[in-house]
């Protein structure tokens, strides 16, 4: 990515956050991002990096070469109906739920769109995003983005938009469930008389212990998991009372149901 032109950021929150500290990791001057926020405080915590930010758009937004957007979904109309008239010419990079990119080319004005969706564990450098480009995107843009993406973690194109509501339900929610299996086994070892310290450090230890193994090994999640699972043993009498309880169905149904509404926000903001 040409470091450059300008980038300007449509909204300046967490998810903006964690891109614009990516770019600054990799080496891009701070006066090459433009952030647009209403909030005068979070335009003074990004000036204080150096960062160029104005409270609303305006000509300047002309010569961003690339435009972040990064506001609530519900707010995407207004705001792209003041930005239009000075982004046609940007490549425009969406990390907003729900909007579809059809909706998003009709209020902008052009179908340079790229449409992704991030998960929180981007602000720590260890997120997942699913991504998916418009026809008129090129190879080239196409590169830029996954320059933009990879300071934040991983990422994933997808072929077809209706997929990203799949992404959604699984990466983009994703650390929601983690978080809750968390809490679970936190709760299990306060009833089994560890201390609250106790119980949290174990759950996150085997968490990201689990998900090393898993990422390193040949194995897959089934064969792993049935290594350490000995017929009449206590992972068994853990795993045949969840069996039991049918969470597994319940956790696929969930997800399925995250994708569900995932699609329905796509009608609804797009209206």
């Amino acid at each position: 990515m040409n470091t450059s032109t300008l980038i300007a950021f449509i909204g300046g929150g967490n998810m903006a956050t964690a891109i614009i500290g990516g770019l600054l990791r990799q080496g891009r001057a701070p006066d090459s991002i433009l952030v647009v926020d209403p909030s005068e405080a979070q335009r003074e915590r990004l000036a204080a990096q150096g960062l160029r930010t104005q409270a609303a758009p305006d000509v300047t937004l002309a010569d961003a070469s690339l435009v972040v957007w990064a506001v609530k979904p519900q707010q995407f109309k207004e705001a792209a109906q003041s930005c239009a008239a000075h982004t046609a010419g940007a490549l425009h990079y969406s990390v907003m739920a729900g909007l579809r990119t059809d909706d998003m080319a009709r209020w902008l004005g052009t179908p340079r769109i790229v449409r992704a969706m991030p998960n929180t564990p981007a602000l720590v450098g260890q997120g997942m995003t699913g991504l998916f480009a418009r026809a008129e995107v090129s190879p080239g843009e196409r590169a830029e983005i996954e320059a933009l993406v990879a300071p934040t973690g991983q990422s994933l194109w997808v072929e077809a938009e209706p997929q990203l509501d799949a992404v959604t339900a699984l990466s983009g929610s994703g650390p929601a469930y983690v978080f809750y299996f968390i809490e679970a086994m936190m709760q299990a070892a306060s009833d089994m008389g560890l201390s609250p310290a106790q119980g949290r450090t174990l759950a996150l230890a085997t968490f990201g212990g689990a998900t090393a193994l898993a990422s390193q090994s040949e194995d897959s999640p089934a064969t792993l998991r049935e290594k350490v699972t000995s017929k009449g043993g206590t992972t068994y009498a853990a795993l045949s009372h969840m069996e039991a309880a049918g969470v597994k169905a319940a956790f696929v149904q969930a997800m399925r149901a995250a994708e569900h509404r995932a699609g329905e926000l796509g009608d609804e903001f797009g209206r």
